[in-house]
């Protein structure tokens, strides 16, 4: 995986094995919310 922070506060996620896909943007909001929640635990398999 690449992550880039953008200009505007977004971030751009792609798969490095496959540069030519589209990245996902995410709102800074919605990449906050991805990371509390994976600090919190919340996407462990149980």
């Amino acid at each position: 995986m690449e992550i880039a922070r953008l200009p505007e506060g977004a971030v751009a996620m792609r798969n490095s094995a496959c540069p030519d896909d589209p990245p996902l943007r995410y709102t800074a909001a919605e990449w906050e919310a991805f990371i509390l929640g994976a600090r919190d635990g919340e996407f462990d398999l149980k």
